[in-house]
């Protein structure tokens, strides 16, 4: 079984779910993301979004592949490009973070460790680019895949929360911290998957 993590680029951006691809709830505001959705073609404002964001700041989302099958994403950038994050009553992002938007595993693909591995590769490219933490707005009332992350899953891989709210808080991951929490991470994947068939690694959990 073969596991890679790329950054996202206008040349695989197609690669997202389809209603990912054509998804602007971060890269605009409400009103203007209700305007691309009325004009019928919010996936050329995806790509304007995608192509600005990369050309000014860099890297900005990786798409993990397994045995060359698109199977999950993350997209992530400082909180001066994504003008949905000042909606949210627990914003603003904090100055020296950059906001992880949004993160999505195909269910067939789910519980294989990708979720981490994603949240691992940005960890790893923020890191490398002298950030000092990742913020993230969950929702506490997550039942099912959406432009929010579930508040529960970003505490298990090592979120704390900076600004609680009863449904929107907002969490931070310390990256000082996550560079050794993931290398133990890679470890302990690298054991489980190395005892697992690809099969059983996989299976949606």
């Amino acid at each position: 079984m073969s596991r890679r993590l790329v950054n996202v680029t206008l040349d695989n951006l197609d690669d997202l779910p389809r209603r990912c691809r054509r998804c602007v709830f971060w890269e605009l505001d409400p009103v203007g993301g209700e305007r691309a959705v009325e004009s019928g073609d919010p996936g050329l404002e995806k790509e304007a979004w995608i192509s600005a964001t990369l050309l000014e700041w860099g890297s900005c989302g990786k798409i993990a592949y397994v045995d060359g099958v698109a199977a999950g994403f993350v997209l992530y950038a400082p909180p001066l490009y994504v003008p949905r994050s000042v909606a949210f009553p627990t914003s603003p992002v904090s100055s020296d973070a950059v906001l992880l938007m949004t993160a999505h595993i195909l269910p067939e693909f789910s519980g294989g460790g990708l979720g981490r591995m994603l949240v691992q590769g940005v960890a790893k490219d923020l890191t490398r680019r002298g950030v000092r933490a990742i913020e993230a707005f969950g929702d506490l009332k997550w039942e099912q895949p959406g432009c929010l992350l579930p508040a529960e899953y970003l505490l298990s891989v090592g979120f704390k929360t900076v600004r609680p709210h009863l449904r929107f808080p907002r969490l931070r991951l310390e990256l000082k911290t996550a560079v050794s929490w993931r290398e133990d991470v890679e470890v302990a994947l690298e054991r489980l998957l190395g005892s697992m068939s690809p099969e059983r690694a996989l299976r949606p959990v």
